[in-house]
């Protein structure tokens, strides 16, 4: 199954892309079919529902898929079964407890800076839920840090159990499903990173850096949240990041250095991730900041981020 949240009422509406490309609002669903009521009210809810709750929403579909055309198109008239193009959309779970997003983490991405090491561990940050934004929302160019603006095309999973301290062999057992996640960066401080010379000169431009991913708007995600049992293997999808339609990334998560099951393995010793926590894996080569000249993001320009399986995550700069 495909989730969606659509933008819609106070917290947006938990949806379900069909398999004519339509979506499903699984509350306005609520005045044609009684099942429907017992689904719960956001897409993070039906996570932590785990199996009843999914099949709850997978009986819905089915019922859907066998009306009547007279029936689907009452569902229309409500606005229950709306188009996928031009229905707004909001990150497919738009207030996780944590979004974690690694980093230095794929394998001809660190080839693109030769004198950093590989680090003998996972290394992730937190990014607040406030950067998250949905497909085709615009990403919003800071007026403080307005000429360094880069994309991170990346590839995500969601958690969909109660996850702390689990070793590598069970961990896949805590994966609810995959999205997709631009990991903006103000870059304005990478220099200072590279140029610095002391430990704790290092260590202070490195934190700033990464406050320079934080700001509002920064992380889109979506179009989906794809359930794990629609993706064969996560570690062999191709990812390819477009600005303004031209390849700027062309890479796989085959690529990855540390897999998911060391992800959460090493992290869970030390986070509880709940269900609709978002982990986003790191992005592959091919980011402005590693271009000659470097290529930076700018208003009217036009990102888009596409894995296989999980769709294509859109969004213009403003």
């Amino acid at each position: 199954m495909k989730f969606v949240t659509i933008d819609s009422g106070e917290k947006g509406h938990p949806g379900l892309l069909m398999g004519d490309g339509n979506i499903l609002d699984l509350i306005l669903l609520r005045r044609h079919l009684g099942v429907a009521k017992f689904i719960p009210a956001d897409v993070r809810g039906i996570l932590e529902g785990g199996a009843q709750a999914l099949a709850l929403v997978d009986q819905c579909r089915r019922a859907v898929e066998e009306m009547s055309d007279h029936a689907s198109a009452q569902l229309s008239e409500t606005g229950a079964l709306v188009s996928f193009h031009g229905t707004p959309l909001l990150a497919p779970i738009p207030e996780p407890r944590l979004l974690l997003a690694a980093s230095g983490n794929y394998g001809r991405h660190m080839r693109e800076y030769p004198d950093v090491p590989l680090p003998e561990n996972p290394t992730a940050f937190i990014k607040p839920a406030d950067t998250l934004t949905g497909h085709e929302k615009p990403i919003l160019i800071p007026t403080q840090f307005p000429d360094q603006v880069d994309f991170e095309g990346e590839f995500a999973f969601v958690f969909g159990r109660t996850c702390h301290n689990v070793d590598e062999a069970s961990a896949m057992q805590y994966v609810a499903g995959y999205t997709i996640v631009n990991d903006v960066s103000a870059r304005n401080w990478v220099a200072e990173v590279f140029s610095s010379t002391e430990r704790f000169q290092s260590i202070r431009a490195w934190d700033r850096n990464i406050l320079g991913k934080n700001l509002p708007s920064f992380s889109p995600c979506g179009p989906v949240l794809t359930t794990a049992d629609e993706i064969a293997d996560p570690h062999d999808l191709a990812i390819t990041t477009r600005v303004n339609g031209k390849v700027m990334q062309d890479s796989g998560t085959s690529d990855l250095i540390c897999r998911i099951p060391r992800l959460i393995s090493y992290f869970s010793k030390w986070y509880r991730f709940h269900p609709g926590d978002i982990f986003s894996t790191g992005t592959p080569e091919g980011v402005g900041a590693g271009r000659t000249p470097p290529v930076y993001l700018k208003r009217g320009d036009r990102i888009e981020i596409e894995i296989a399986g999980l769709g294509a995550l859109a969004n213009p700069v403003a």
